[in-house]
């Protein structure tokens, strides 16, 4: 297997798989939206709320603000030797207190304040509820390492997918230099220079097969790779996108592990 990385900023990734299959592929895929572990608020105690909504609709707005993650200081409840009660190691505590004092106002997740300065939500401007004058609202939030597979506001990712690589087979001696799949291709990939027929980006194709079809001389071919692949990561802000990957990779390894250790079992018995 061979990873070569084509773009990189701080929320996203994207790489090129090779000399691998689909399902180890897909394996990746799941096991970085469903086991990639990553902050979010799970318990909510309100102290007092006099704004326009519910308790539990405040709880489940704040559940869903994304925490930026530390994987090296805490690890899951079902891990932790407090036995998932909640401590130091598993469990983080914010705290909320605002009241709208001067006139209406906007409570947002910068108002949130953690006892861990690691712990904080990705943006400060994530608007919880908006409070009329004189309302207020005080409130205890604890958040703690969870999996996607329990709930999509532990996903560390918006994005996790992959397809094949695209290739483009241009029979030269066919083309007439028409421009039809030009005009057909919805990305722009393919141009006329100076007359001739000129392939771009073929990582941008979607494999729509639009310019195969608009050629009446069958002089453009689509095909893929079925051994490559593209593979995106767009995340949320929790992790860096590099540490999501080295997640995923390591949870896949322990699971091949644990695999080969019951069959090594069932050989024995």
């Amino acid at each position: 297997m061979n990873i070569r990385i084509l773009e990189k900023d701080e929320n996203s990734i994207k790489f090129i798989l090779e000399d691998v299959d689909v399902a180890f592929t897909n394996s990746l895929r799941r096991i970085i939206l469903a086991e990639v572990p990553t902050m979010a608020i799970d318990d909510v105690i309100i102290i007092e709320n006099s704004s326009p909504l519910f308790d539990e609709i405040i709880a489940h707005r704040l559940g869903l603000i994304p925490l930026k993650t530390d994987l090296d200081a805490y690890v899951l409840p079902e891990k932790c030797e407090c036995g998932g009660e909640g401590c130091a190691n598993c469990q983080v505590a914010l705290t909320l207190e605002v009241e709208a004092t001067d006139g209406p106002m906007t409570v947002y997740s910068g108002h949130l304040k953690s006892q861990d300065p690691k712990i904080v939500p990705v943006s400060e401007k994530i608007p919880i509820v908006k409070l009329a004058k004189g309302q207020k609202l005080v409130l205890e939030a604890y958040a703690r390492l969870g999996q996607g597979k329990e709930h999509a506001k532990w996903q560390p990712v918006s994005v996790a997918a992959y397809k094949y690589l695209p290739i483009i087979n241009l029979d030269y001696e066919k083309c007439d230099q028409c421009g039809a799949c030009v005009e057909a291709c919805p990305r722009e990939i393919l141009e006329l220079k100076n007359g001739e027929l000129v392939i771009g980006d073929v990582f941008n194709c979607n494999l729509c097969k639009s310019c195969e079809e608009a050629c009446d001389l069958e002089a453009i071919k689509i095909s893929f790779d079925d051994r490559t692949f593209i593979f995106t990561i767009e995340g949320t802000g929790v992790l860096p996108p590099e540490r999501i990957l080295e997640e995923a990779v390591k949870i896949l390894a322990e699971k091949a592990d644990q695999l080969i250790e019951e069959m090594e079992k069932v050989k024995g018995t």
